[in-house]
């Protein structure tokens, strides 16, 4: 963002997660906020109680609200609904308690221009309406993470009319924003081709890798020795949250074949989540499997880097949803990524572009323990994919590359907004 003259503009950014939540949208979120004011914005903030992937208010945090303020930067936290089990009905509720304050928080603030990170879609339309009713010349930036539609009717969440209607609220709602930021192609073909948004209006910004590797201090063998891997041990560590898309119980049944073969090869489900409790239950007495509590980011490169291989696994079912955040990490990571997932998922075609995982269909716990045996006895093997990891993180997934296209974006609408000819043409479609 270096290379972008921000200075003078102010930027509302609206996002319910925030640091220092560990993972999925949050480090996005930080390092956006922390590049643009680097480049001289005044940006402010409007962010909830930090929450995921817990699903509980993190300790350290009290109060309705609170600000802190550095050089350039203002972040307003305020405290909304956070459901124990975050159902599609929950997940609303808490996304309306956060969209009305961040409202009234937000009323009288000027902006020169305002990005809503979705999920969040509630607060994305109060602000999208609220540019409308009062004819503000303010444009207004959905940056779209995962869609809702899609996620719901994915994970058997909603069906039918209901899943039509939550899509024609989103596509409602991203056609009468300004812009439209997607994290992949796939997304912007779904937004284009289902949602009914102009396709001048939609701008691919991928997530970069948020790992710091500078922070790695430990050799990898003392990281093994502290957290109780022992050296014969083959590691296949899941990292980040437990939830309904992440279809985990492949993974404990895989553990009881590992089990069965009386294997050294362990999978360690590294996170929180609304599902964490079922599969502890689920894979009592489970030798093959282990789980662990999220780490703070001073020692997450570590871990990553203490496993043998890196999992990712999701739902059969699951096709454009997302883009899981984990994989940005995993790929800087050096370590091989093992990917239980469909063929034609967006995640699936990260891995074949990437080259840097082996991938195995979802929902299938032989295939998945067949291909990390072959992966964990082939050094050289996991070596080259490692390699591959790193040079594609270097040449598609760089945050120089994302912060420098959204530092353009937001110059070419502010000065958009100066011309309400302009701008009242490009809302008009």
């Amino acid at each position: 963002m270096s290379t972008m003259d921000n200075r003078g503009n102010k930027i509302l950014i609206v996002g319910i997660n925030y640091s220092p939540e560990p993972t999925g949208i949050a480090p996005y979120t930080e390092g956006l906020v922390n590049a643009i004011a680097d480049a001289g914005a005044d940006v402010r903030m409007v962010t909830g109680y930090p929450h995921y992937p817990f699903w509980r208010k993190m300790d350290g945090f009290s109060g309705l609200s609170s600000v802190e303020k550095s050089e350039n930067l203002t972040v307003h936290r305020l405290r909304h609904y956070i459901p124990r089990n975050p159902s599609f009905l929950r997940r609303i509720l808490m996304e309306s308690s956060f969209a009305l304050r961040a409202s009234w928080a937000t009323l009288f603030h000027r902006a020169d221009l305002v990005l809503c990170v979705s999920p969040t879609l509630l607060s994305s339309a109060a602000f999208v309406i609220r540019t409308r009713l009062f004819r503000s010349r303010t444009p207004v930036v959905l940056w779209v993470q995962d869609f809702y539609g899609l996620g719901a009717s994915e994970t058997g969440q909603l069906s039918g009319g209901l899943s039509s209607l939550v899509d024609r609220v989103e596509s409602w709602i991203l056609r009468k924003s300004d812009h439209v930021v997607v994290i992949h192609p796939r997304f912007a073909k779904h937004a284009q081709e289902n949602l009914g948004v102009d396709s001048s209006s939609i701008t691919v910004i991928r997530n970069w890798t948020h790992l710091d590797l500078s922070q790695s201090a430990c050799a990898r063998e003392d990281s093994r020795r502290r957290l109780g891997w022992a050296p014969e041990q083959k590691i296949v560590l899941h990292a980040g949250n437990m939830g309904a898309k992440q279809g985990l119980e492949n993974v404990v049944d895989a553990a009881r074949l590992l089990d069965a073969r009386q294997s050294d090869i362990k999978f360690v489900l590294m996170g929180d989540g609304n599902q964490r409790a079922h599969l502890e239950e689920l894979s009592k007495g489970c030798a093959g499997i282990e789980f662990m509590d999220p780490v703070g980011s001073e020692d997450f490169t570590d871990v990553l880097r203490a496993a043998d291989a890196l999992l990712l696994n999701e739902l059969a079912d699951l096709r454009s949803m997302a883009v899981p955040s984990k994989l940005t990490s995993y790929f800087a990571s050096g370590v091989p990524v093992v990917a239980a997932t469909s063929a034609d998922s967006a995640s699936g075609e990260e891995i074949a572009l990437s080259e840097a995982g082996v991938r195995v269909d979802a929902g299938n716990p032989e295939a998945l323990v067949r291909e990390i045996e072959m992966l964990v006895s082939d050094p050289a093997r996991s070596e080259q994919l490692a390699r591959n990891g790193r040079a594609y993180v270097h040449e598609v997934l760089s945050p120089g590359s994302a912060t420098i296209a959204f530092g353009e974006l937001f110059d070419r609408l502010v000065n958009r907004a100066s011309s309400p000819t302009r701008l009242t043409e490009a809302r008009a479609r």
